[in-house]
């Protein structure tokens, strides 16, 4: 079988994405790899294919348990060979995947580091290995945002297996990363292979300065208007998860934590319940999500800013892996900045920590298109906007804001440049704090002159003056606000400033997007008239009902069965006969057999 039969017979798609094609040449081949393709961009299939079409068993290397489960079962739902070696097994499991390893009748064994390196003297040098795929590569790299020591000791491969190609895998790793994963696997002349990070399916927007309040009032109408829709809602601390999940639950819907904190067993049960489509919303600590490969998470929101661009494009790329629409939100506050910046100093690599920060905060305060921001980031650029982010879809409003500017900086001049944000906002509003009062700040000529302004106005006003440069937060000396050159300039009147319009609809209902159409070209399905493109909702919901029938017969998550975006495509071509149903793209041979009469039955009813 080749490598277009293979994706066609056990994958359902007529042609590869990216440079899919080129790195599955050139690791079949036999030369050695690394691949940088975003969460979504399709890795698994760069080492799945050539496992399925060169002799032998390909040793897949995957640090969590629940992702190798995970893949494992995606793979054997395709009617593909696919075990795990990990702690997780009993040993009598162990044995059998053991001699099915020796028979040669395994095509991809996943297996974690330590596993690996207990095995390397044993059943690995006792069977025909076609490659070896590095998963998570960045977590090899002490450069890399995942450090894991375990990964360290891999670049023994090379020397045990100096003729077998190994291909190094990751989503997010910037140029040093990439060079020291390389150096750390004793790669042999690895071609790098670095793919387009845009995801068009993702919305990208951002909310700034809202309060506690405010956004949960926001989210709860934003779940509201996608009942039955997965999503991930990731926030900076093990207590902010459980606040939050908690006041989800006392508005009725059903959402659960997951942090390190919680048992083992709190944590799996909460995985294998949003897995199965059992738990829609789950509020997490950055961890949750590297152990699945769901394609069917709808929408991800960020409670708080992440520490880097990395970390925010690998968790909002959890959305959409099926290539179906999907949302992300983004919520910062200084309070937010402050936080991260002490984190970032107290690492043992400040001034990368704090570089990193300082990117992510660009994206976050940017009034240009986000998806440009994220693309430059990667080292990739393009020439248009996206039309798919709140800049692009809504421009910011601006106005001459020198007065307010020169308010604020006259506040912090006549402190000595000794006071902290939310000191200022007290001195601007005329607010008789204990700080205030013990400094006598309310004897300033500037105490109260900002009263007819809200604090919370005050604070988003602070923000603009901090990413356009006006001023600067010391953080080393307590989170002191110092006054810039080009502040001083606008102070004294040399230079004008100015303010983005501060958007007050934070008590609107977010509202739902329509879904972008899929491009669904009718000639390739033989024997149906021209789709019209239009999709039955009707349908929709009774092939997701079927799908969760089918899943909870075999346990297995819905999504494994078949992705939102196969769904959809059902839904508007409508098949009504098994060979139709095959030519759905993403439907394999297997799964076509399997579940194709049970589906069509369903669609003639609404044909």
């Amino acid at each position: 079988m080749d490598i277009f039969e293979a994706l066609r017979h056990y994958f359902g798609y007529n042609s590869f994405r990216n440079n899919q094609e080129e790195i599955i040449r050139h690791i079949t081949q036999g030369h050695d790899a690394l691949v940088l393709m975003p969460t979504g961009g399709g890795k698994s299939i760069c080492y799945q294919i050539p496992a399925l079409t060169m002799p032998g068993t390909a040793i897949v290397v995957s640090p969590l348990i629940s992702l190798m489960k995970d893949q494992v079962e995606t793979l054997q739902a395709n009617g593909i060979e696919a075990e795990a070696l990990n702690s997780g097994n009993d040993p009598s499991a162990d044995l059998v995947i053991r001699r099915r390893c020796l028979q040669g009748s395994i095509k991809l064994l996943y297996i974690s580091p330590e596993k690996l390196l207990s095995e390397i003297d044993y059943l690995l040098s006792h069977i025909h290995i076609s490659l070896f795929a590095i998963d998570e590569a960045h977590c090899i790299s002490q450069w890399g945002h995942d450090f894991r020591p375990e990964y360290t000791q891999l670049g023994i491969l090379r020397e045990k297996f100096p003729k077998t190609p190994i291909m190094a895998l990751t989503a997010t790793a910037d140029k040093i990363t990439r060079h020291d994963i390389i150096e750390q696997l004793n790669l042999h002349d690895a071609r790098e292979f670095i793919s387009s990070f845009d995801r068009p399916n993702l919305s990208l927007s951002v909310k700034r300065g809202y309060k506690a309040a405010e956004k949960m009032h926001f989210i709860l109408n934003f779940i509201k208007a996608r009942p039955l829709e997965a999503g991930i809602i990731y926030c900076l601390s093990r207590k902010t998860t459980e606040k939050v999940a908690e006041d989800l639950r006392k508005k009725g819907i059903h959402a659960a934590p997951y942090h390190a904190g919680l048992s083992n067993l709190e944590r799996s049960q909460t995985q294998e319940m949003f897995k199965n489509d059992q738990l829609l919303v789950v509020c997490a600590t950055i961890a949750f999500g590297m152990g699945i490969d769901k394609s069917n998470v709808r929408w991800v929101i960020h409670y708080n800013m992440p520490k880097s661009i990395e970390s925010f494009y690998q968790e909002i790329g959890r959305a959409g892996r099926d290539g179906a629409p999907a949302d992300t939100i983004l919520f910062y506050s200084l309070a937010d900045i402050v936080q991260l910046s002490e984190f970032a100093r107290q690492s043992g690599q400040q001034d990368i920590n704090m570089d990193k920060l300082k990117r992510m905060r660009e994206y976050a305060e940017s009034n240009v298109c986000r998806r440009r921001i994220l693309l430059n980031y990667f080292s990739e650029q393009t020439d248009h906007d996206c039309g798919n982010c709140d800049i692009c879809e809504n421009p910011p409003q601006r106005f001459e804001g020198t007065r307010h500017v020169q308010m604020a900086l006259s506040a912090v001049k006549r402190t000595d440049e000794q006071i902290r944000i939310s000191t200022i906002v007290e001195i601007l509003k005329g607010m008789r704090s204990p700080t205030v009062v013990r400094h006598q700040y309310d004897q300033l000529k500037t105490f109260g002159v900002g009263k007819d302004i809200s604090s919370s106005d005050w604070q988003d006003y602070l923000l603009q003056m901090l990413q356009m440069g006006f001023i600067e937060i010391a953080y080393n000396e307590g989170n002191k606000v110092r006054i810039t050159d080009i502040g001083n300039d606008v102070l004294y009147g040399r230079k004008e400033a100015m303010l983005c319009v501060i958007d007050h609809s934070t008590q609107e209902e977010p509202r739902r997007k329509p879904k972008l159409r899929l491009e669904i070209p009718s000639i390739t399905i033989p024997g149906l008239p021209p789709t019209t493109g239009i999709e039955d909702p009707r349908l929709f919901e009774a092939l997701r009902n079927l799908r969760s029938t089918c899943a909870n017969e075999e346990g297995f998550p819905p999504y494994i069965v078949f992705t939102d975006k196969v769904l959809h495509a059902l839904a508007t071509i409508k098949p009504t006969s098994l060979e139709q149903f095959g030519n759905i793209s993403g439907i394999g041979e297997h799964k076509k057999q399997k579940y194709g009469n049970r589906f069509v039955e369903v669609i003639k009813k609404y044909v």
